[in-house]
C-alpha cells in the first residue's frame, strides 16, 4: 500500500512540474524574428542627359541622348533597361555611310539570314527633327520604313560615320531639300564628313562622345550582298550614370 501511495505522489509531482512549466512557457514573450530584410534596390536616378555605353567585340562606344527629342530619347532608355539590345547584332554595316543594329530577331539569327524587318509589330514613334540635330558624323540616328509620316523604328538605330562634302554637293542636297544648312553644319560636313542627304528624313536623336574609330572599324568588317557582317558583331548597350 505505501509502495502505491509513492507512486502515486511520484505521478503528481511530475504532473505539477510539466503543468507549471508549461504555464512559465506562454508568459514567456515571443521571440522578434531576428531574419535580415532584405530591401529593394530604388531605381537608379537618371542623369541628363543621358549617356550610354554600347559594348562590343570591336571597341566600345560611348553615346549621348538628346533631351531635343525626348520621344527617342525615353524609348531607347526604356528598351536598354528592359536589356532589349543585349546579344542583338548590327546587322547591317556600309563603309563611309553607317553601321545599323536594333532588329530583335538578330539575336541568335543563323548565318546569312536577312534581317532588318524586325521590330515591325512595335509602335513607331513620331518623327522628331530638329534643325540642330544632324547627321554628322557620330550622329545616332533611328532607322525607319517608308511610311509617309517618317516616324521611326521603335527600335532599330544606326551611328553615322559618312564622308565628307564639298560645297557643290551641299549646294546639291540644299535643292532637293528645300532648305539651306548653317554655316556651322557646311563646315561639319567638308571637315568631319556624315550624311547630309539623310537630314530631314530620319530622326537624329543623339551623337556619339567616344569610339567613332570603332564605327569606322565596324563598317569595314568583311560583308555579305545584304551588307551584313559576315562574322557576327553583338552589342550590349547600357546607361552611364
Amino acid at each position: 500500500m505505501r509502495k502505491r501511495f509513492y507512486q502515486c505522489s511520484s505521478i503528481f509531482m511530475l504532473a505539477l512540474l510539466l503543468t507549471t512549466f508549461c504555464e512559465a512557457q506562454q508568459q514567456k514573450p515571443a521571440k522578434k524574428n531576428t531574419a535580415r530584410k532584405v530591401v529593394q534596390d530604388k531605381p537608379r536616378q537618371l542623369v541628363y542627359p543621358i549617356r550610354m555605353l554600347i559594348s562590343t567585340d570591336s571597341g566600345d562606344i560611348i553615346i549621348k541622348l538628346s533631351d531635343s527629342t525626348p520621344l527617342h530619347r525615353d524609348n531607347f532608355v526604356k528598351l536598354v533597361q528592359a536589356g532589349f539590345y543585349d546579344s542583338l547584332l548590327f546587322h547591317r554595316v556600309v563603309p563611309a555611310f553607317m553601321i545599323q543594329g536594333g532588329d530583335p530577331n538578330s539575336k541568335g539569327a543563323r548565318s546569312g539570314a536577312m534581317l532588318g524587318d524586325g521590330g515591325d509589330s512595335m509602335t513607331r514613334i513620331p518623327a522628331e527633327f530638329v534643325p540642330s540635330l544632324f547627321h554628322k558624323k557620330g550622329a545616332l540616328a533611328a532607322a525607319r520604313d517608308g511610311n509617309p509620316e517618317k516616324a521611326s523604328s521603335p527600335c532599330q538605330f544606326y551611328l553615322v560615320e559618312g564622308k565628307t562634302w564639298t560645297d557643290e554637293d551641299l549646294n546639291r542636297f540644299e535643292m532637293r531639300r528645300g532648305l539651306p544648312y548653317t554655316a556651322a553644319q557646311r563646315e561639319s560636313y567638308k571637315t568631319m564628313g556624315g550624311t547630309p542627304h539623310l537630314d530631314g528624313a530620319y530622326t537624329v536623336f543623339g551623337e556619339v562622345e567616344s569610339g567613332i574609330d570603332v564605327i569606322s572599324k565596324i563598317s569595314h568588317v568583311p560583308r555579305d550582298s545584304n551588307n551584313r557582317p559576315l562574322g557576327d558583331i553583338k552589342m550590349n548597350i547600357k546607361i552611364l550614370y
